[in-house]
């Protein structure tokens, strides 16, 4: 069995599909967000991983158990694999947080580590968070470890990564 990690993007969610910020808020997947886990779930097969893990918020937690389901696993949840916490943006429309904070939405966009969005996690915290979780994610899981997040985990661990709902970024 091959080692190595899978980081999954949960499904679309229902936040998604209205453009609002989600953070640690919990949305359910969107109708769409199913069918796009369910289709994953067929390519990943072939990678035969061992293990799933996911972020304990709905969107990325139902995503797992539609893709261990698919591949004969039971997923585990994890609180350390949750959203960027963006406080009081969670749940509003990007028009509206461009008009309550432009500051702030400014600097958050030109990648700012320490800009707390909504007086929530700075990017800096975050990466520190989610990096510390990886380390020991991979201690508990060998083998081929999935494991389901959300865009602002993933790219604090693989800045490289641009995942849309649904895709898939290998570390070996």
């Amino acid at each position: 069995m091959p080692d190595g990690i899978l980081l999954v993007r949960h499904g679309e969610s229902t936040w998604n599909a209205e453009g609002r910020w989600q953070g640690q808020g919990d949305p359910p997947l969107s109708p769409r967000g199913e069918e796009q886990a369910r289709a994953l779930a067929a390519c990943l097969r072939e990678e035969k991983p061992s293990s799933i893990v996911a972020s304990d918020l709905r969107r990325a937690a139902d995503t797992a158990r539609i893709l261990g389901a698919e591949l004969g696993l039971v997923p585990r949840f994890d609180a350390r694999l949750r959203e960027h916490d963006v406080g009081a943006w969670s749940g509003l429309p990007h028009e509206e947080i461009a008009a309550r904070w432009p500051e702030q939405l400014a600097r958050f966009r030109a990648g700012d580590l320490d800009v707390r969005p909504g007086g929530g996690e700075s990017r800096r915290e975050m990466i520190a968070r989610a990096r510390a979780a990886l380390a020991a994610l991979r201690t508990e899981h060998p083998g081929r470890l999935l494991l389901v997040s959300h865009r602002g985990w993933i790219r604090a661990v693989a800045a490289e990564a641009r995942l849309e709902n649904c895709e898939v970024w290998r570390l070996e």
